[in-house]
């Protein structure tokens, strides 16, 4: 059995080696949490069992362990020029065994494994199936949908490392990604705006329709170009098109799935 209470306070108590006066290092804990109170969510209208909701919740709760050693050695968020998180987070919690401290049974290691393992790459692994995948996707939204929250609330210099983007450029890569693939390839992001249309592009990857519905309703697409104030004009072009063809898929789903 899964004691989710017993859990908050292990992570409460490794959370103690890191300075919560660090804005990145506070911005997480703060992440970590809710973004464990959106699975739970999930999992409930899903209609899980009480153990896979908790099982859900832990996941959410684990999901960027792997974060906190990364601003400590490399003071950054962007896995591109430091290392994976998801990665890392799976180092932490398995390679060194502090996942017997959250939870006592083994039988859930592979599901946790594989859901950390994915959460932050561009699809999810060919491979994965079953309860794995089914989890993986929770997470996935989640994480998602309370970026999107902090994306709005918290300063551009901890998410982006610069206090003002609105003269940042669109790549003409990124630009194409997102209108015919629909998916932006982490690694050819080039500009801070590139970074901002890749947070966009997450309504292509919702499988939850709960989550985007809540990012409908809360109008996050148009708040965050809004927050952004792009003064270039070919960037001011590019972002219109890139919010008219995230609105239309978002419309479209939510119609089909209703």
């Amino acid at each position: 059995m899964i004691d989710i209470e017993k859990a908050k306070n292990v992570y409460a108590e490794y959370l103690k080696k890191y300075n919560p006066e660090n804005g990145k290092i506070a911005l997480k804990i703060n992440h970590i949490y809710r973004v464990a109170e959106i699975c739970k969510e999930i999992a409930i209208k899903k209609n899980f069992s009480e153990e896979d909701q908790k099982l859900a919740e832990l996941i959410g709760l684990l999901h960027d362990i792997g974060r906190f050693e990364q601003v400590r050695i490399y003071n950054t968020f962007v896995d591109k020029i430091s290392v994976n998180h998801g990665e890392m987070g799976v180092k932490v919690l398995f390679e060194d065994g502090l996942i017997e401290k959250f939870v006592e049974t083994r039988e859930y290691d592979n599901i946790i494994k594989t859901a950390i393992l994915n959460h932050n790459k561009g699809i999810i692994d060919s491979d994965v199936s079953g309860k794995e995948l089914e989890f993986c996707k929770i997470i996935r939204d989640a994480d998602k949908t309370d970026i999107c929250y902090i994306l709005l609330t918290d300063s551009f210099e901890n998410i982006y490392g610069k206090d003002d983007i609105s003269d940042e450029l669109i790549s003409d890569e990124v630009f194409r990604e997102f209108k015919e693939d629909l998916i932006i390839d982490y690694m050819k992001r080039e500009t801070h705006a590139d970074v901002l249309v890749s947070h966009i592009a997450y309504v292509f990857d919702f499988n939850n329709n709960y989550c985007l519905q809540r990012i409908k309703e809360y109008g996050y697409i148009e708040k965050l170009v809004d927050r952004a104030n792009f003064k270039n004009e070919d960037t001011i072009k590019k972002i219109n098109e890139i919010v008219r063809i995230a609105n239309d898929f978002v419309d479209e789903k939510l119609k089909i799935e209703n």
